[in-house]
């Protein structure tokens, strides 16, 4: 397992409810537009998890994009990851356990302890959840613009913002400073992924 880092720009996350076929048919639309990350939420309602596991691995691999899954940090030696993105901050035996080799990322809020945690504990990447109401961010409270600008002073790695986050809706978040945007339904809802995520990528150049 060899760490890749996190670039700016289009944080992909992908449930494994989908359909096979079609979930590694729109990831493959959306990696060739050009990802920062694909985070595979573990919402695993199904038998065959090592299948489409391995098989986004392989996907990613070829387009040289880093695979971390969500909270299973378990998975991580099965199945040739790249990192864990947790939701809560983790117990420090599972961080000890993990090891400097994987990339790892924290859901954050509002709560400044929580960033704060992140970069004490060499974190790769945070990310804010949620700035708009979200039926795929349901579990994360608002976040008041106040935190972001807030987290750079104590965060120096990548900042990204989820939720609720649209292509006609990034210029409401042009005044803070963050790296990239993580996004669900905006992209594998798409009839087109490689078109919404250039959309996406075009709407942050000009923020």
């Amino acid at each position: 397992m060899k760490k890749s880092p996190i670039k700016a720009g289009v944080y992909l996350v992908i449930d494994p409810s989908m359909e096979l076929n079609v979930l590694l048919e729109k990831l493959e639309s959306a990696l060739k537009a050009g990802l920062s990350a694909v985070q595979i939420w573990d919402n695993f309602k199904r038998s065959d998890i090592a299948e489409i596991i391995s098989a986004i691995v392989k996907l990613c691999q070829q387009h040289q994009t880093p695979v971390l899954i969500n909270n299973q940090w378990e998975f991580l030696n099965d199945y040739g990851l790249d990192g864990v993105h947790f939701d809560e901050v983790p117990d420090e035996k599972v961080i000890q356990q993990i090891g400097e080799k994987a990339l790892l990322g924290l859901t954050t809020n509002n709560n400044l302890a929580t960033i704060k945690w992140a970069a004490e504990n060499a974190f790769d990447y945070i990310s804010f959840c949620s700035m708009f109401p979200s039926p795929t961010a349901n579990s994360c409270d608002l976040v008041d613009f106040e935190s972001v600008q807030k987290a750079r002073s104590i965060f120096n790695g990548p900042i990204f913002l989820a939720g609720g986050i649209r292509p006609e809706n990034l210029n409401q978040l042009q005044q803070l400073e963050f790296d990239g945007v993580a996004v669900v339904s905006g992209i594998m809802s798409a009839e087109n992924p490689n078109a919404a995520i250039k959309n996406y990528q075009q709407k942050l150049r000009t923020l």
